[in-house]
């Protein structure tokens, strides 16, 4: 048991445990799963491919890279999750707030709390492991990535 954990409040459906155990395999994962621009580009045209943008769908709504669907982080299920990805073995590619510099749409986040750590730890958590981050920080008016508002 963890020290921040009182002792006979039993909560079977909160495993802290797991969650450490997870997102250090999700760490090791993912240190060989950051791309280039050029590279997300390239992954993100073919078939198969779904950009996922984890951020609030207020934000998604004034700016995302162009043909990225929405699941906002909080709204993760098991369920949610398999309407927007049709496989476990779909390639998945995320960019997160900390990837743009120069827009009110990509609000920065201290570098621990990075959406993309989250997202890639907890598509760990559900199984998805073909996943595949963008790397670079870019100004956005410099990033060789097109965007577009929502519909």
């Amino acid at each position: 048991m963890l020290a921040d954990e009182p002792p006979g409040i039993p909560n079977p459906a909160i495993d802290m445990q797991a969650h450490i155990r997870l997102t250090e395999e999700a760490a090791r994962l993912r240190e060989g799963r950051r791309l280039t621009e050029e590279e997300f580009l390239r992954m993100g045209r073919e078939p198969g491919t779904v950009i996922l943008d984890a951020r609030s769908a207020a934000m998604y709504g004034l700016l995302h890279v162009q043909g990225a669907v929405n699941l906002s982080y909080p709204d993760f299920t098991a369920e949610s999750l398999a309407e927007v990805i049709p496989s476990k073995d779909t390639r998945i590619l995320i960019y997160c707030n900390n990837n743009f510099l120069g827009s009110r749409a990509f609000m920065m986040k201290v570098a621990p709390a990075s959406l993309n750590l989250s997202t890639f730890a907890t598509l760990h958590m559900y199984g998805y492991d073909n996943v595949y981050e963008l790397g670079p920080l870019v100004a956005i008016e410099k990033s060789k990535l097109e965007f577009e508002p929502a519909r």
